[in-house]
């Protein structure tokens, strides 16, 4: 049986590694001392929107805070935040066989990369995770999305693709994962809009102002997608480029079109807003923020992803949580984006 090890054991890694497990995989986890402390103690008990439930007891798990543990794996999955991208590299460089495989499983565009250049002797895919997970307490993990895991097709993955369908997690596989990645992206932009409205996702959707605020992130970033030639993929019932115009439609219209975009658990928060409630650094610079150096390579602009990125890194300062209305924030990327705001934080 394959080892595959998670690399980085926190709402993602968790949820992945114990559906895993659950469905009979071989896994172990590398995770922060305080991670290994709960997950000994508590297990892993997993939820999902539709109601199932998977528990993995506390003696099943196998769990290491020494990057060491991962030198018996046959496939590695990162899940670490993309700051940590370049440590990873380093710790797994000097640990890992030739033959083992490693996917990326982060937010951003560029972290397989980062992998592959610290990892020249080993396969390195790009993956997505589609849906949310948040972690309902000790050792509980909810994913609160709808969605199929994507990952680049590669004759060394092959191996595993079983493990992955036990686990009730198919692997959609692509032979170029750009269009995916940068489809996904457009999503995630949501992620700075939900953690600056302190509202569960749903609720925040529901609300036409936080819609429109999301939809110019969009048309930003999707006009400078045309630029530099890539057409991203298609993830939901509705094209990457009509979603603005659909955000955009009064609420009772988006509550019918919305549910044909995507399921989401009226609980569910972004990642981005649970980093911001916990005082941890966000993801912002590998979300909106590679909106912004996309526009920087092309010679242009992007004024609402860059004050989207300014008002986060605000946020993650301050001693108290904003709760931006929607008509409010709206008011302030609409200055953003006629130059009334050019001084950035």
């Amino acid at each position: 049986m394959a080892k595959i090890c998670i690399y980085g054991a926190g709402s993602i890694g968790c949820y992945l590694g114990g559906r895993l497990l659950a469905g009979g995989s071989d896994v172990n986890f590398i995770a922060r001392a305080r991670v290994s402390d709960v997950l000994r103690v508590h297990g892993i008990t997993l939820s999902q929107f539709g109601g199932h439930h998977w528990v993995v007891p506390p003696e099943r798990i196998d769990v290491s805070a020494d990057p060491a543990a991962a030198a018996v794996a046959d496939l590695v999955l990162v899940t670490v935040k993309s700051a940590a991208t370049p440590t990873v590299a380093a710790e797994l460089a000097g640990v890992l066989r030739p033959d083992t495989v490693v996917v990326s499983f982060q937010n951003g565009i560029g972290n397989a990369d980062v992998l592959r250049a610290g990892l020249p002797h080993n396969t390195v895919l790009e993956g997505m995770v589609p849906f949310n997970v948040v972690e309902r307490g000790p050792g509980a993990f909810h994913q609160g999305s709808a969605g199929d895991l994507e990952i680049r097709r590669a004759a060394a993955l092959q191996p595993f693709v079983d493990d992955f369908k036990n686990a009730g997690l198919p692997l959609i596989q692509h032979a170029d994962m750009l269009p995916v990645q940068w489809a996904k992206l457009l999503l995630n932009l949501n992620n700075a809009v939900n953690a600056l409205a302190n509202r569960p996702l749903k609720e925040e959707l529901a609300q036409r102002a936080y819609r429109l605020c999301l939809g110019m992130a969009q048309k930003e970033a999707l006009a400078l997608l045309k630029r530099a030639g890539i057409q991203p993929a298609r993830l939901t019932a509705i094209p990457a480029g009509w979603i603005p115009v659909v955000l955009g439609v009064p609420d009772a219209w988006f509550a019918r079109l919305g549910r044909a975009m995507l399921t989401i658990d009226p609980l569910a928060r972004s990642s981005m807003s649970d980093d911001l409630a916990a005082g941890r650094a966000t993801e912002i610079d590998w979300i909106n923020g590679e909106v912004v150096k996309l526009a920087q390579r092309l010679g242009q602009r992007a004024p609402v992803n860059q004050r989207l990125c300014e008002l986060v890194r605000q946020a993650e300062r301050s001693d108290s949580r904003p709760s931006w209305s929607g008509d409010a924030l709206l008011a302030n990327l609409l200055a953003a984006a006629r130059g009334d705001i050019v001084s950035y934080a």
